[in-house]
């Protein structure tokens, strides 16, 4: 198996998978939707008591069974390698809407270079969502391809300091700006009467989740590449406080902007591609500051987009004993079709399913449902089914008495009230979606959705068993064969 080329490496390709438009535009609506700096407080509590500690248990679990999803779940009970299917499912098909909002990072970078502001309804209104959709796939399949070192830790080691580097020169340059101030002062003055929303507290922990890319296999992942003289607790300390800065950071660089040109912090795509831009456009040299700011919103989606597609390849080249190439090669083609219905939905096309943009939909079921289960089952098996000694041996024993009680009730508890709570309440919260702006489906759709993606999810594992089944009496019988004409 592969395996990171330095600590440096490791940590930094870690925060490209936790830095994505989670942390940068997805971070910033979620602020203003609920006003600001009322949802910092929230927010940090769900990050270092419940997404660190998770972090912590996956990339240990990963180390310590040096597998994919699909063979460290079922290196614990064999039975429980469905689970480890159903991980690859959700973080396959999140990926395949996941790309097309990353396409639109891509096309609005061109448009910011170019010196055009093109409102996101014109934008969408054509086939180029769609063509911009397939160049980031194959992108991204591209970067996998190449392998761990050559190609997620290189592209990582590359786009990840220049990103940063990027947000804190436009942060400089905004405090330059007439609404700097007033924009501070919303982003970091709390308003402590709307502490007691149990829908804020919602909002917050599901940020803090999708944010740092926890619960999903993609740090269990990424773990099994980690060499055994790297600390796990520093390496998440410092991913989670590089994940938590680039949010703040964001946050920094958008809202002077929008107080000093009378703007609403509204949610959702209206903010990132048609707000921004126009303040953009009046601005002083205000097309560089564009083509910055979206150069790295993609250049964060797609590290994210690479973490995600690994967590595919690694499971199916190591279950049917592919090369990397292949396997990149095929899966790639599976997420252009797979994620063509979402493109087609923000297109000319505009693909619905009962008058809901089929991205939309996958966001509602896939995303803001899906995940969260994900993060609960891969809790409970690793802390109900396995001794706290396999922990202890990764992290320590000290730690280890902290972490593993933590993720074994507070984080499923939180995780399952805060999601059973926004089913039965039927209220359509914008703060608790995966994706900003997209449209509410409702509870009986949200749920109908998901057990319609997990029985999909759950016939591809019969025909990948039956597929493998096929292959390995194929090459039982190639082996007879050859052994026959050499007798």
């Amino acid at each position: 198996m592969e395996q990171w080329s330095s600590r440096t490496g490791f940590i930094l390709a870690a925060i490209g998978s936790a830095v994505g438009i989670g942390n940068i535009w997805r971070f910033s609506s979620v602020v203003g939707q609920n006003g600001g700096g009322a949802y910092l407080i929230p927010y940090l509590i769900a990050v270092f008591l419940c997404a660190l500690p998770l972090m912590i248990l996956e990339l240990a679990m990963g180390r310590h069974f040096q597998g994919t999803v699909v063979s460290t779940f079922r290196a614990v009970r064999p039975q429980f390698r469905v689970i480890g299917w159903l991980l690859f499912g959700a973080v396959f098909l999140v990926l395949s809407y996941y790309l097309v909002i990353a396409g639109w990072t891509l096309g609005y970078s061109f448009f910011s270079i170019a010196g055009d502001t093109v409102p996101f309804s014109v934008f969408v209104s054509g086939s180029l969502p769609v063509i911009l959709f397939m160049i980031t796939a194959a992108l991204t399949g591209i970067i996998v391809s190449r392998g761990v070192r050559e190609g997620i830790e290189r592209i990582s080691v590359v786009l990840i300091p220049v990103s940063i580097g990027i947000l804190v020169i436009l942060a400089l340059y905004g405090t330059t700006l007439p609404g700097f101030t007033e924009g501070i002062s919303f982003l970091f003055t709390p308003d402590f009467e709307v502490l007691s929303d149990p829908l804020l507290w919602g909002a917050a922990f599901g940020q803090a989740f999708f944010s740092l890319s926890v619960g999903t296999g993609i740090l269990l992942t990424y773990g099994a590449y980690m060499n055994r003289d790297q600390g796990i607790p520093v390496a998440s300390l410092i991913i989670t406080v590089a994940d938590v800065s680039v949010a703040i950071i964001a946050g920094i660089v958008i809202f002077p902007i929008v107080f000093s040109f009378g703007l609403t912090p509204t949610i959702g795509a209206e903010l990132a591609f048609s707000t921004l831009p126009k303040a953009f456009a009046v601005m002083p040299g205000g097309f560089l500051f564009s083509a910055a700011f979206f150069l790295v919103l993609f250049f964060a989606a797609l590290t994210s987009a690479v973490s995600m597609l690994e967590v595919s390849v690694a499971a199916v080249c190591e279950s049917l004993s592919w090369s990397r190439l292949r396997g990149a090669a095929l899966l790639t083609s599976a997420i252009l079709i797979a994620g063509l219905p979402s493109a087609l939905s923000y297109s000319t096309v505009n693909l619905t399913i009962g008058g809901i943009r089929v991205l939309d939909f996958m966001d509602e079921t896939i995303g803001t449902l899906g995940l969260p289960i994900t993060a609960t089952l891969l809790a409970i098996v690793f802390t109900w089914f396995l001794k706290k000694d396999v922990l202890a041996d990764e992290i320590g024993i000290s730690l280890a008495r902290f972490i593993h009680p933590l993720c074994r009730f507070v984080i499923p508890g939180i995780l399952i009230i805060t999601t059973a709570a926004r089913l039965l309440s039927g209220l359509d919260y914008p703060g608790m979606r995966m994706l900003p702006g997209s449209e509410f489906i409702g509870t009986l759709l949200q749920v109908e959705g998901i057990g319609l993606i997990i029985a999909l999810i759950l016939l591809l594992i019969l025909a990948m068993c039956w597929f493998r089944r096929c292959s390995l009496v194929k090459m039982f019988q190639s082996g007879n064969n050859l052994f026959r004409k050499l007798k």
